[in-house]
């Protein structure tokens, strides 16, 4: 009888050691990389937020890293009105608004064509074609960009969502058809079986399950076009309709020497697509993932 239960015991005393959770080792390697990519992204994101609250004579002490003491707006006011900020922002809401939603209704149209005709050798082709231009970029092509728009009348800012539409195209395509390929054709069948035409499935159906991709899709349009420097620069003849970036490099020599009045100016400029980002990142991990799952 001891002999059983100094087993069980035993039997007991194993089974409790093999589901007792061990300590993971960290990785410091890694955890160190983290560290200074952070410090490398924080770090002048510090310093731009505190040159545009000091005054002058704060901003030009040699003294970066410094708090302003005391906080002044002056910067913001005078790039304010040296860039026309409003107009400008407007001008840059246009063009990203443009983008972004030509961007997801193109691709999401193109990528269900190539997915659900993968078998037929134009939609195949047309889909390498797509890659291809991926590796294309904008200064290789920028001279007959330029006079082809300057000779139909598209120097403007609705040439700039055609082009950069057109850019974004390449990418939004690859991610649409990685995400369509999880998506069962059963209910597409369903569908058609309730009388529902392809154009039908395609809003009412697939559409509404491609929004995760979409927020995706959207927020690198949104990066890409309101952050761009050379497209408008070089397509948008009128200075007067320059978006933000084009805007503050034409007038930043009126505060080269005020460093407070640049950094405010590129912190206003700046703050949408940060402001965006933090509130679609939600929706960017999600739509990433789910394209990357099979089913």
């Amino acid at each position: 009888m001891s002999t059983q239960l100094s087993t069980a015991t035993e039997l007991i005393t194993t089974h409790g050691r093999r589901e007792r959770p061990r300590m993971e080792r960290v990785n410091w390697s890694g955890t160190i990389i983290l560290i200074l990519c952070a410090v490398t992204v924080l770090l002048p994101l510090y310093v731009t937020i505190s040159m545009a609250f000091k005054t002058t004579g704060q901003a030009v002490d040699g003294n970066a890293f410094s708090l302003p003491a005391p906080f002044s707006l002056d910067g913001f006011v005078a790039a304010w009105n040296l860039t026309k900020f409003p107009v400008g922002a407007g001008i840059s809401l246009l063009v990203t608004a443009g983008t972004v939603v030509a961007t997801i209704v193109l691709a999401a149209f193109a990528s269900y064509a190539i997915v659900r005709n993968w078998d037929r050798r134009l939609f195949r082709y047309s889909f390498f074609y797509l890659l291809a231009a991926m590796f294309i970029p904008f200064p290789v092509v920028a001279l007959p960009q330029i006079q082809l728009t300057g000779r139909v009348g598209l120097d403007n800012p609705f040439g700039v969502i055609i082009l950069a539409t057109m850019f974004q195209l390449s990418f939004s395509v690859l991610l649409f058809t990685a995400f369509l390929r999880s998506i069962p054709l059963e209910l597409e069948e369903s569908a058609r079986i309730d009388g529902a035409s392809t154009w039908q499935t395609f809003w009412r159906l697939i559409f509404p399950l491609l929004a995760p991709m979409s927020a995706t899709v959207g927020i690198f349009a949104f990066l890409y076009a309101w952050n761009d420097f050379m497209m408008p620069s070089l397509i948008i003849s009128d200075p007067g309709l320059q978006t933000l970036p084009v805007r503050q490099n034409l007038f930043q020599t009126q505060f080269s020497n005020n460093y407070n009045v640049s950094f405010a100016s590129y912190l206003m400029a700046m703050a949408p697509a940060i402001v965006a980002y933090l509130f679609t990142q939600r929706w960017v991990m999600e739509g990433v993932t789910q394209g990357a799952i099979k089913g």
